[in-house]
């Protein structure tokens, strides 16, 4: 197993952003629960706060924690996952700009994607796997680049040094998903990414019980385009949502280790099981881009996908497991286990789906951070059960 490293990753999840608070000495920051703020005279907002729907004390420590964990100049925090990507768009699209986009997506972007085709944004889907497809993509009025690595549900990587080059030389953006890796195991902005993009509903939240979105940026330009999406449309967490993530993001380095080695686990456990026919998981070495992967992340993720056959098989699998529970989202503390085909991405194509090899046999798996030999015990009576 690929080592992690300790590089301050800890103290910075526990303190940036962090001040006690000045009246009473609060350690944690406070859920200031305002819609506004008092000024000082007309025009005059103290300290900078004037409307919650603009800027919030708690909203404030949560974007610079989160900047300071992906290593970017500023974050801007959103109501969900799917309104910080919107956000992207807005900021960086005008009608007749095209998009870049690796073929494998989280089924709710690509719908996105589709809804905003109508106001004259050409999305291109490309294998971002390969380098040189990405390059053929990048005709003229491509303006952004938007890739998710690993990818969802298929585990596949990209290589985001050699995308951001490819990018930039031809006048585009780069944009990454970094839901499945977190800033604990890759730092997309240290590897030439313009933008960030974050469901904090999962890993930076942690425990299945806020809904929430980010965007990280490399330069102040972009800090201050995806503000004003703030400001003017509202899509933003409430002071509670950012609580619960602050909350979270300071054990992210402590889950993130124990999802690893309980997901490394199984993994080798599913690739010796006669039930499953492959496993996708970037930390076996019979994965296609192990390699880039011990190079671009320190450590393998808690995402793993396994083809059982025929989706008979995968729904019978989903049905008889007892810890991992049946369910959409990941990255909470307890497993979760999916058929994306036909949940998650059933809103992409068919045609697509088969495109890209995302069949209904295919069950995925979020591992959390229960006891491994009770999850591997959990999924193997289930396969057991599908012979």
């Amino acid at each position: 197993m690929h080592t992690l490293p300790d590089d301050g990753f800890g103290t910075l999840a526990i303190h940036a952003g962090q001040e006690p608070e000045p009246h009473s000495g609060a350690i944690m920051t406070p859920i200031y629960q305002t819609s506004t703020f008092v000024q000082d005279g007309v025009a005059q907002p103290r300290n900078g706060y004037e409307y919650a729907r603009m800027t919030n004390p708690t909203r404030t420590a949560l974007e610079a924690n989160l900047a300071a964990l992906e290593g970017g100049v500023a974050a801007r925090a959103f109501g969900s996952g799917l309104a910080a990507m919107e956000a992207i768009l807005k900021a960086t699209l005008s009608g007749g700009d095209r998009v870049v986009c690796g073929d494998n997506l989280y089924g709710g972007s690509e719908r996105l994607f589709r809804f905003w085709e109508r106001y004259g944004i050409e999305f291109e889907f490309i294998d971002s796997t390969d380098p040189e497809a990405l390059r053929a993509g990048l005709r003229p009025g491509a303006r952004l680049v938007f890739l998710e690595t690993p990818t969802n549900p298929l585990m596949r990587l990209t290589d985001l040094e050699a995308c951001a080059t490819i990018a930039h030389e031809a006048g585009a953006l780069l944009a990454v998903d970094n839901t499945f890796a977190t800033p604990w195991l890759q730092r997309p902005i240290e590897l030439g990414a313009d933008l960030v993009v974050h469901s904090s509903t999962k890993y930076l939240g942690g425990h299945s019980d806020v809904i929430g979105g980010v965007v990280v940026v490399n330069s102040d330009p972009l800090a201050e385009a995806l503000g004003w999406q703030q400001m003017a449309t509202g899509a933003v967490p409430g002071p509670m949502d950012c609580f619960l993530l602050l909350r979270s993001t300071k054990t992210l380095h402590v889950r993130m280790r124990a999802h690893c080695d309980n997901a490394a686990r199984i993994a080798v456990f599913l690739d010796e099981h006669p039930e499953v026919e492959r496993v996708l998981y970037p930390g076996l070495p019979a994965h296609p881009q192990h390699d880039l992967a011990r190079r671009q992340m320190r450590g393998f993720g808690g995402m793993i996908t396994l083809d059982v056959g025929t989706p008979e098989r995968a729904e019978s699998m989903v049905g008889r497991t007892r810890l991992f529970a049946l369910a959409e989202s990941l990255g909470g503390v307890e497993s979760l286990i999916s058929v994306p085909g036909r949940m998650t991405h059933a809103s992409v194509p068919a045609e697509r789906r088969e495109m890209m090899g995302l069949t209904d046999s295919l069950v995925r798996l979020s591992v959390g951070i229960e006891d491994p030999d009770d999850l591997v015990a959990d999924l193997a009576q289930a396969l057991d059960g599908i012979g």
